[in-house]
């Protein structure tokens, strides 16, 4: 059976809500991935634990916030790149990511080997 592109982004978007909680310690309160030509976009809404939050009033504390995430996140990266392979079948070129300490948000871009809207008809 053939997998609509937006079955494969529902099942990242899965996947990556999963790894969140699993590593991370918690869990989006909303996530969407897309992809758009050869990148796949995730939108993580919700990511900061409350003590994140409070920590993140301060400007070091922001700075401490994001830092910390990012190596958390850095440190996976490849557990992020597997899983992205085994349910896209295309290789990840590369990740990028960011987040506001501001209003709680990621953003994670992949830059894949392939075209995924040719690929799967998007």
């Amino acid at each position: 059976m053939t997998r609509s592109i937006g079955q494969i982004e529902a099942e990242l978007t899965k996947s990556i809500i999963k790894f969140e909680k699993e590593y991370i310690g918690r869990g989006p309160s909303d996530a969407r991935s897309f992809f758009i030509q050869d990148m796949i976009l995730i939108r993580l809404q919700g990511v900061l634990t409350p003590a994140e939050r409070k920590l993140a009033e301060s400007s070091d504390g922001k700075n401490l916030v994001k830092e910390t995430r990012r190596q958390l996140f850095e440190s996976s990266r490849n557990l992020i790149e597997e899983m992205v392979n085994q349910i896209v079948g295309v290789e990840v070129i590369s990740l990028h990511t960011d987040m506001s300490s501001r209003t709680g948000e990621r953003v994670v871009v992949l830059t894949m080997a392939e075209n995924l809207q040719e690929k799967f008809g998007g």
